[in-house]
């Protein structure tokens, strides 16, 4: 996963609060293999009508909407289920980061494994920029800032978040930096406890 800290595009707004994991990613679609891509499964329920027509007044499926990168959503997004599918469905259909006042806990935490931005943001701000999307907005993930319309607006990011995201680590990343401490204390455990370790076998067997 590559990492990256700025990103600019298109900035979509979504004024709907609660907006969680299965109607990010409805169940009966995650038996698609990932690798066919999960993107136009994205909001399928909310965008489609009961004909599976596309809804023309669905913000995502307004033509300006085309090609945006950034989602600028109401509080409580990605909250339900610990469906990582859902993060796949915005990664593949294009987006690098979620703007919004809060996050469910998995989902935020699947969102930056994945290299997509959960940027928290407080309610009036969250608002304020939905009202104004689509626009063209800024990601300074270094900074923790947002620019759009000339201004510079702060977001909430905790400091391990934003270096996997730089990164483009994982859990397992985050554990392999600190691979010469875990050598060093694994060794003096050897010396401390060898009764402790596998006996290592001879050339004979033995």
């Amino acid at each position: 996963m590559a990492g990256w800290s700025r990103h600019e595009g298109l900035a979509v707004g979504l004024p709907l609060a609660g907006i969680d994991t299965d109607q990010l990613l409805p169940a009966r679609f995650m038996a698609t293999p990932r690798s066919a891509g999960y993107g136009r499964f994205l909001l399928h329920d909310l965008r489609h009508d009961a004909d599976g027509a596309p809804r023309p007044d669905f913000p995502l499926n307004d033509p300006a909407a085309t090609g945006a990168s950034i989602l600028i959503a109401r509080r409580n997004f990605g909250g339900g289920s610990s469906r990582e599918g859902a993060v796949y469905a915005l990664i593949d259909a294009g987006f690098r980061a979620v703007i919004g006042p809060s996050f469910g806990d998995i989902f935020a935490a699947n969102a930056v494994n994945n290299g997509l931005l959960p940027a928290r943001v407080d309610e009036a701000t969250a608002e304020r920029l939905i009202a104004a999307a689509p626009l063209a907005l800024r990601v300074d993930l270094a900074a923790r800032r947002l620019e759009a319309m000339g201004l510079s607006i702060g977001f909430e990011l905790d400091d391990q978040s934003r270096e996997k995201l730089i990164n483009g680590w994982d859990d397992i990343d985050l554990t392999l930096k600190h691979g010469e401490a875990i050598e060093r204390h694994a060794a003096a455990r050897r010396d401390a406890a060898p009764w402790l370790w596998p006996a290592v076998a001879t050339e004979t067997g033995h």
